[in-house]
């Protein structure tokens, strides 16, 4: 799998941010990133339907429309990260943000075959069922461990590695589905979550 995701696990969580996303998160963390989001993803939603007639008359993928699913993607992955607490410290804004714990890189395919256009813009719901489905009862385990974590920390100031590493292979195994579905990937994600998949 060409996908390289990784959320670093931090030796010792803030007790103090805990508490304040637990209870003001949603106004001044989730509100203003949802709102932003949800203009970015109609854009990369209408790129994503441009890019079907891209690669299926050309074979091509262009790079900016590659690089702004990218950035939709890491700005997706270090929200999710933030608010369940795997991360500390503000979620950038913005498609370039960054956050020295959590790296996504895809690298670039300029050609596709248009094959591939076809077959997942015309059965891309029926391909993703199986994950689809899989990945919902996932989130309500992650859930689960989030709430337990979330007391670890705070009596502890650690996220047990074990917990985290299921939250962590959750993300990815859903961003690589994500990354299959918009083109850029070529490989049919596995039924994973594991980085070495």
């Amino acid at each position: 799998m060409d996908i390289t995701l990784s959320i670093r696990r931090q030796e010792s969580y803030s007790r103090g941010e805990l508490l304040l996303r637990s209870f003001f998160g949603v106004f001044y963390i989730l509100i203003p990133h949802a709102i932003a989001l949800l203009f970015v993803s109609l854009w990369g939603g209408i790129l994503q339907f441009l890019t079907f007639w891209a690669v299926l008359f050309t074979g091509k993928y262009p790079r900016n429309w590659f690089d702004t699913q990218l950035g939709i993607l890491n700005w997706n992955l270090r929200l999710n990260a933030s608010l369940l607490n795997m991360a500390d410290g503000y979620p950038a804004f913005g498609l370039s943000g960054e956050h020295p714990g959590i790296q996504l890189h895809i690298p670039y395919r300029e050609d596709v075959p248009r094959y591939e256009a076809l077959v997942r813009g015309l059965l891309g719901g029926l391909i993703i069922l199986p994950h689809a489905i899989i990945l919902v009862f996932r989130v309500y385990w992650v859930l689960f461990l989030n709430f337990l974590a979330w007391w670890a920390i705070l009596f502890t100031g650690r996220f047990p590695e074990n917990w985290f590493t299921w939250c962590e292979e959750q993300m990815r195994w859903g961003t690589r589905l994500n990354a299959y579905l918009l083109y850029m990937t070529e490989e049919y994600p596995p039924f994973t979550g594991r980085a070495t998949a």
